[in-house]
């Protein structure tokens, strides 16, 4: 039953562009887990710029560096 979790910067999505990028990653998780659409979810958050470091990459991100699949070109 995989949890899709997406943090971004501040877009302006309107409610399709929103489901159609929820359809889009259910899709790669799909092919590959092999899972269905009714074990998947998905929950897109908007992170402003100014509170990255603190919100995302602080707690969240520089702890799991060694553990990521793809890490960030980026350091803070």
């Amino acid at each position: 039953m995989p949890h899709i979790e997406l943090s971004f910067f501040p877009r302006d999505l309107s409610d399709e562009q929103q489901q159609a990028l929820a359809s889009d990653l259910c899709e790669v998780v799909k092919k590959h887990f092999g899972s269905r659409d009714e074990s998947l979810s998905v929950a897109l958050h908007a992170v402003e710029k100014e509170n990255w470091k603190a919100q995302m990459y602080d707690p969240r991100i520089k702890p799991e560096l060694e553990k990521l699949a793809k890490k960030p070109g980026y350091e803070m």
